[in-house]
This record gives structure tokens, C-alpha cells and sequence, in this order.
């Protein structure tokens, strides 16, 4: 299925609201529950996402009276639904039956019942106990008018979503000869003639479990997307399931799109199977600017939907329960994370959860009902962001505007991760936080883009393109840089990047490969730096930056050299380069510069780009939604000072320490 015409949203307005578990409460809680809910402004909750145990108590008996009322309810009240399907969460009675459906880990061991998503989704019992649920729900609630999105499962990117178990291995077989068609075919894309590898029949081969040494990097790329695969499949046969029974309501399940979060599924391939791209996000509270990664997750998960209408489907009112750490957000932030959001393209906000549960595991996080009740700050600040929200209506359907562009590839990720790289610090993830805070603190936009499909790529419309790490590079992605850059695109490559094909094996030829030509260079050695190791970059104007983890060879083939190693093993050589090529230009950066001296780099680019930031203090957001015939402007303080900002139309406006402020312009 290739999702051509996306959803708008849920509703007529801007979706506010949460994860609503009614089966955590006596019945007497509910209408107090749907009451706050109105105070409070919501319009939307997820429903049942856990209550697969409660809906089936016992195979093939149902419980539909407690959702009957629950859904009954919430409709009276004028509270739309995002229905879950509760395969997430198989019931105990389902593990007695088949405890082979708990997942394997690389290791062999096997996990136990006790927490969520813990299954085999290859396991052809679960696979059938989930079309199962998932059909009486929809014959159930499919036409109830109440119910305007399907929500599948919860969160596909969690911890055992890789399984290694025997039937796992039987259908990886399966998916490789539909991959590869051969033996020889694939004996050769694993490259198997090393260390002896090499299979005569498929049954020999498994997934790659722990082994004596480092793995085949081939099989072990193969296995990620073989995975992602299998989770994906389970989505889309609940989901053809759910347009059959319940034609004209969207499906969607959860993403987990920012890098911090979510490492194991490929999302660009993801959005083509649901209706709407939905999102949940925490912040990361590990001492650095939190804000900058919720700004780089919702550009992400924009992209990923296409430029258009996206749903934040799970953020938290304040604080979380499973980091080391969780400290509560200050006053004020909870706005500024929602609205940040919206601002990049969600058509509203979602919690979880509405009531803060008393007991389980994740008593502890944070709702927006918390558990001091409607007393509380946090309880004045939902209630003042749902009126917020409500009063953004006229924005659905509007586009946030990209200034430049960025390739991220889930899979590049994957093969980067894997074991005896040149340095065990390479960090795909590091370099993609790093460019996009460079570019955050210079106020502009960023559209991500996967590493193919780009030859209609306009420089006109993102006139740079940073490639801040991309090992894994398609051949046809060599021409279509090309392309971008002869027609007037300014290209910035980071080290690292266009090294192998997409079955881990070096491009011919000498690095970077696929990007050889473009950047107009060759890489002849990679020395990585040692953990405590400083070399000094030197610019053509006297400047001087510390680099860190990487230096190499650098062989100029056309490119024209604007600063070098001044120390190190590879002293005197090339550490940033410029190719100029048509109309645009190539630079490269093969070292790894952090704050002020990535910014100094991103600076020359920008200028080379002829692009001009906006004039604006640091952490101080201003971001644009376009519509037919108004703009809407948001400005995010994330200081504790006043800011001013300038509209489009001229105007110059203010924004208070700490606030959001959201102008129409006329187009």
C-alpha cells in the first residue's frame, strides 16, 4: 500500500487530549473522568491500547460491556476516539498457550510475561490471536461515530521487538530467498568467502546469534530489516482488517521517529503503510538542551509524513518514569513542547496519559491529571493549553516551511552500528544532533529527506543539503548529489559518509565511494582519533578549531582545500574542502568539530548558500505554517529574557521570557 493521499487529522479542530484507560478505574471514576476532560478541552483520547486482557478474558470469551459504556460515554460527551487494537499486550492466558510466542534474545534466552510488547511477530498463534481481537473490534466499534482513528498496537520500535527464536529463523530463510533469489546471490551480497562463510543449502543459514567473534555484517543488516519487516507485516494485516470492517477511518500505529528513541524500525518505509503519521515523544533529560531534540523529532517525523498533516500522538505533561533521571517540567514548558510541535506540523497534542495510574509500572509518569488532582500546576497548565489549541483551529491542513534540507537513514544507522568500524565512537546519531543544533541555533527549518528518490531534488526550494553522516549510501545517490549541485545546490558532507553499498560492501573504488566524484576528493586512510586525542584544524584565514574521534587522508581530486590538520598523524592534509561544481558546490568536513567550531563551518556554508538566518537570540524558535491565503508564525522563548521577533509582514513583536506567541500574516 503507498499512502498517496494522507489524512488531515481527526476532527474539525486541532486533536487535544490523551491515553485514556478506563479498565484502571471503578466505573464511578469515569464520568468524573469525561467531565475534567471537557474542562480541560479535550476532544480526543486513545482507548483499550493495554485492554486485550480485559476484552478477552479467556479465549474466545468477550467482555464488551465495560468498553460499550466507556465508548458510549466519551461520544455523549463530544470526545472522539483513537480505538486501540491491544496487540501489544497478549493476555497471560495466551502465553500459558503458546509460550513460544515470547521473544528470543541474540543470546538464546527467552524472555518472560510480565511487561509489554514482549512477542515473536513472526509466531503464527499471535499473528492469528491478533486478527482475531482486531476483527471483533472492528465489527464491533467500526461504524460507532465516535470513532475517528484506529490505533495499531502501541509503539512497534520497543526493546524485543528482534527476535531470534527458531520459527524467526525459518521465515528469515524465506525473506532471503525472496530477498537474494539465490544462494549464490546471496553467498555474494554477504560477502561469505571471508572466514569461510559460505552456505550450500539455505537451511544452514540462522539469524545472527551471539558468536564466537564479530558477525557477518551483511547477515546482521539483513536481520534489522528483516525484523522491521515482520513488525511491519503484523501492521498491515490489522490494518487491511480495519479498512475492510471500518471503511473511511484511519489507521495508524505510534512511531518513535527521534534517534533517541527509536533505533530499530525504518520509518521512511513505515509511512507509506499508514494513514496518518502519528508520533510520540519525551525529552531526553540528559543535561543537554531538550528542546533542540524535540525541535529535530518533529522536523523528522513532518518528513517523514511527507511535508504534510502529522498527529503527536504521546508526549508527557511533565516528568517521565524509565530514565535515570526524570526530573518535572518547569513552569511553562509543557506549552512550549506542545506548541513546538504544532508549530512543525502536528495537527494538535496527546498526553500520556489522561489520569495518572496508581499502581504498575509507570505509576510515576506523569499525567495530565496528576495524582494531586486538579489543585495542581500541572492540572491549570493542560487546561490553559487546551484552550490554546482550541484557538489554533484554523491552522489544519496548513504546511510548515522547510529552509534546508538533511538525509537521515535508519538503515545506514543500523549498518553503521554493528561491530569493528574504525573507531567504536562513530556515532551517526551524535553527528545528526550536532548539524541539526548548528543549524537550530542559526533559526532555520529543517526538511529530512531518505537517501533515495532524489533526483528532483531543487535546489531552488532547499537550496543546501548537509549529510552530516551517511556510511551506507546507495550507488544512484552519486548522481542524484550530482545533479543537485550542477544545477546551483551547496552540498555538506561530513566524514564517514558514502563508504558502502546497501549489503555493507565498500563501493569501488577509492572512499567516500558513492560521494567520491561530487566532493571532487579521495580518501586514502582513515585515522581515527584515541579517546583523549586533540588534533588542530587551521583555516586559510588563520583561524583554529579543535577536532576530536576522526581525521584521514584526504586527497584533493579537484576540491580546493580551505583548512588543514595542523598536528596530528595526518599533519598538513586536507580537514575541510570545497569542490565547486556547475552551478553549486561540494564541501567536505572529515573531522569532527563540535559548538563554536561546527557553527563557524555551517556559517561559511550558509554564506556560500546564499542563505541569511534570521536575526534572532539564541534558543528562540520562529517557525512558519504556510496556508492558501494566511501564515501562522510561531515564536518559542526558551529564555528567560524577553525576545523580539520580525514577521514577514515587517512587523516587529514581542515575546515574553518563557512564552509562545502564534501571528497571522496574510500571503
Amino acid at each position: 500500500m503507498t499512502r498517496t493521499t494522507p489524512h488531515t487529522g481527526t476532527g474539525p479542530a486541532l486533536s487535544f487530549g490523551g491515553d485514556y484507560n478506563p479498565e484502571q478505574w471503578p466505573r464511578e471514576v469515569w464520568r468524573e473522568d469525561v467531565a475534567l476532560m471537557r474542562e480541560a478541552g479535550v476532544n480526543l483520547v486513545s482507548l483499550g491500547v493495554f485492554a486485550w486482557a480485559r476484552l478477552e478474558p479467556r479465549p474466545g470469551e468477550y467482555d464488551w460491556e465495560w468498553l460499550d459504556e466507556a465508548v458510549d460515554l466519551l461520544h455523549a460527551w463530544g470526545i472522539r476516539i483513537a480505538l486501540g487494537t491491544p496487540t501489544a499486550a497478549p493476555p497471560a492466558w495466551f502465553y500459558r498457550a503458546h509460550p513460544d510466542a515470547l521473544p528470543v534474545r541474540r543470546d538464546g534466552v527467552r524472555l518472560a510475561f510480565g511487561s509489554r510488547a514482549a512477542i515473536c511477530h513472526t509466531h503464527p498463534a499471535y499473528r492469528e490471536a491478533a486478527a482475531s481481537i482486531t476483527t471483533r473490534l472492528a465489527e464491533r466499534y467500526g461504524s460507532h461515530p465516535a470513532v475517528v482513528l484506529w490505533h495499531v498496537f502501541n509503539e512497534y520500535d520497543g526493546p524485543s521487538l528482534i527476535c531470534y527464536c527458531d520459527l524467526c529463523a525459518a521465515a528469515f530463510r524465506d525473506w532471503l530467498r525472496a530477498r537474494h533469489g539465490t544462494l549464490g546471490a546471496l553467498n555474494a551480497a554477504w560477502g561469505t568467502a571471508f572466514w569461510g562463510q559460505g552456505y550450500g543449502d539455505w537451511e544452514e543459514i540462522t539469524p545472527p546469534r551471539v558468536t564466537a567473534s564479530a558477525g557477518n555484517p551483511a547477515q546482521q543488516l539483513d536481520y534489522r530489516r528483516f525484523a522491521d519487516a515482520q513488525a511491519r507485516a503484523c501492521f498491515t494485516a490489522e490494518r487491511d482488517i480495519l479498512h475492510r470492517l471500518s471503511p473511511g477511518v484511519p489507521v495508524t500505529t505510534n512511531f518513535t521517529t527521534a534517534p533517541s528513541q527509536g533505533d530499530k524500525l525504518d520509518y521512511w518505509a513505515w509511512a507509506a503503510e499508514v494513514d496518518l503519521v502519528t508520533n510520540d515523544h519525551y525529552l531526553m533529560t540528559d543535561g543537554r538542551r531538550t528542546h533542540v531534540n524535540l525541535a529535530l523529532a518533529a522536523d523528522l517525523t513532518r518528513s517523514v509524513a511527507g511535508g504534510g498533516p502529522w498527529l503527536l500522538l504521546e508526549h508527557a505533561p511533565s516528568g517521565v518514569n524509565w530514565q535515570p533521571h526524570n526530573p518535572a517540567k518547569r513552569p511553562g514548558e509543557m506549552a512550549r513542547n506542545s506548541l513546538g510541535h504544532v508549530a512543525r506540523g502536528s495537527e494538535g497534542a496527546l498526553f500520556f496519559q489522561w489520569r495518572q495510574s496508581a499502581s504498575g509500572a509507570e505509576k510515576f509518569h506523569s499525567a495530565m491529571l496528576p495524582q494531586g488532582g486538579t489543585g495542581t500546576r500541572v492540572w491549570r497548565e493542560i487546561t490553559e493549553l487546551g484552550s490554546r489549541v482550541a484557538d489554533l483551529t484554523d491552522l489544519r491542513g496548513t504546511r510548515t516551511r522547510g529552509d534546508v534540507a538533511m538525509i537521515w537513514s535508519w538503515e545506514s544507522w543500523w549498518a553503521q552500528s554493528l561491530e569493528w568500524r574504525p573507531s567504536s565512537d562513530l556515532d551517526a546519531r551524535e553527528r545528526l544532533d550536532a548539524f541539526y543544533e548548528a543549524l537550530y541555533d542559526r533559526h532555520l527549518t529543517v526538511d529530512f529527506l531518505p537517501p533515495t528518490g532524489l533526483a528532483d531534488l531543487d535546489p531552488a526550494r532547499h537550496p543546501l543539503l548537509v549529510v552530516p553522516q551517511l556510511y551506507l549510501a546507495p550507488a544512484a545517490l552519486a548522481a542524484d548529489l550530482d545533479r543537485y549541485v550542477r544545477r546551483g545546490g551547496t552540498l555538506l558532507v561530513s566524514y564517514f559518509s558514502g563508504i558502502v553499498d546497501e549489503n555493507d560492501t565498500f563501493h569501488p573504488g577509492a572512499h567516500p565511494g558513492a560521494l567520491r566524484d561530487v566532493l571532487g576528493l579521495t580518501v586514502e586512510e582513515f585515522s581515527p582519533l584515541l579517546p583523549d586525542e586533540r588534533v588542530t584544524v587551521r583555516t586559510g584565514r588563520g583561524e583554529t578549531y579543535e577536532a576530536t574521534l576522526w581525521s584521514e587522508v584526504v586527497v584533493p581530486a579537484g576540491c580546493d582545500t580551505l583548512a588543514t590538520f595542523a598536528d596530528g598523524r595526518t599533519a598538513g592534509g586536507p580537514a575541510l574542502t570545497r569542490h565547486g561544481l556547475g552551478d553549486g558546490a561540494a564541501w567536505y568536513l572529515a573531522t569532527r568539530l563540535t559548538g563554536d567550531a561546527l557553527a563557524a563551518v555551517v556559517d561559511q556554508v550558509l554564506t556560500d548558500a546564499g542563505i541569511t538566518p534570521a536575526d534572532l537570540p539564541r534558543d528562540v524558535e520562529l517557525v512558519v505554517r504556510e496556508g492558501a491565503s494566511e501564515d501562522f508564525h510561531f515564536a518559542v522563548n526558551h529564555t528567560d529574557a524577553e525576545a523580539k521577533v520580525s514577521l514577514s509582514d515587517g512587523s516587529r513583536r514581542a515575546v515574553a521570557p518563557g512564552a509562545v506567541e502564534v501571528w497571522r500574516t496574510p500571503r
